[in-house]
């Protein structure tokens, strides 16, 4: 364990950042090279990648903890496999694909010397300097409507039809309270461990959900931090699709109840319907002569019938056996 100083010095050495990596050699590097010369212990969880990230790790940058798992066990499951090891007093989930600028995770540690602050995130920017969503409000059945209706997309300034993407509404130049940050860039006091029932999307909700039972979350936007957003899934569109949706169901299932669930699942059926309406008659119109709109008829098709319990595991995952429980606090 780190030791304990006095004041923010001690504070940031006492960080570890917690990298989960499937299959993002590339972006991994970057990310692990952006660390290099910051003061804090680096773990990187590995979930069974084909691509050469645990040969290129040990390669280059030796210094970092591996996890190698033989399997992939999902996002959840695999950071708390990094809770496990670390020895910081914080620790930061930083996805693979987000890279931070210098003295970014710094400014992120310093909102907790409030004891009252129990998890913070940084500003996330596209690769093009825009803004991304990384900050929002709780997870509503209304604001899955306005989601799956497109009513946030028509109005996306509206406070009533657009309620739960904050980000661009919030000050850019001090730190406010917020019910959620993105687990792209999640930084805590691990007080509470992630739900292993969610083996990708909608774990950062709900952990951050339990976790402001504990206290203060914040958006801290000058702690500035770069995200390719879905480096490992651009390939499986519709499955991150249905997964993400799944993943909402289950969140309400376990905080609400199955009542809740099921009308999440209505109405992610709903948005899927029209959508696939939406896409196919744009594909009608143009006689099936763009292969975008092709694409995307495609996609909604899948997402439509998905399984209710979310579309299959990629080949090499496995999700290992847990309680129905909401997991304790460390």
């Amino acid at each position: 364990m780190y030791h304990t100083d006095s004041g923010i010095k001690g504070l940031v050495h006492q960080v570890t950042v917690i990298l989960v990596s499937y299959n993002t050699v590339a972006h991994v590097r970057s990310a692990l090279t952006a660390l290099r010369h910051e003061c804090y212990e680096v773990i990187v969880v590995d979930n069974a990648s084909r691509d050469g990230t645990v040969a290129m790790i040990r390669r280059e940058f030796p210094w970092v903890k591996l996890i190698e798992n033989e399997v992939n066990r999902g996002f959840g499951p695999a950071n708390n496999q990094g809770l496990a090891a670390m020895n910081g007093q914080l620790a930061l989930f930083l996805n693979s694909d987000a890279v931070p600028e210098p003295g970014a995770i710094h400014l992120l540690a310093e909102v907790f010397q409030d004891k009252g602050v129990v998890a913070a995130g940084g500003r996330l920017s596209f690769p093009d300097g825009s803004l991304q969503n990384s900050c929002c409000n709780a997870l509503t059945l209304w604001a899955v409507t306005c989601e799956q209706f497109l009513l946030e997309k028509a109005v996306p300034r509206s406070r009533v039809f657009s309620p739960y993407w904050v980000t661009s509404r919030l000050p850019q130049s001090q730190p406010t309270q917020v019910h959620q940050v993105m687990g792209a860039c999640l930084m805590i006091r691990p007080i509470e461990l992630f739900d292993e029932r969610f083996f990708l999307y909608a774990e950062d909700t709900e952990l951050c959900h339990r976790l402001g039972r504990h206290g203060k979350i914040l958006y801290q936007p000058l702690a500035k931090f770069t995200h390719a957003l879905g480096a490992s899934s651009v390939s499986t569109r519709w499955e991150s699709v249905a997964r993400y949706n799944r993943g909402k169901e289950l969140f309400f299932e376990i905080h609400y109840g199955k009542l809740s669930a099921n009308f999440c699942w209505f109405l992610n059926r709903l948005g899927a319907m029209l959508r696939l309406g939406l896409w196919g008659i744009s594909n009608l119109v143009t006689l099936g002569q763009s292969k975008r709109f092709a694409t995307q008829t495609r996609l909604w098709i899948k997402v439509l019938f998905a399984p209710k319990s979310g579309p299959p595991l990629p080949s090499d995952a496995q999700v290992l056996s847990h309680s129905s429980e909401t997991p304790s606090v460390r």
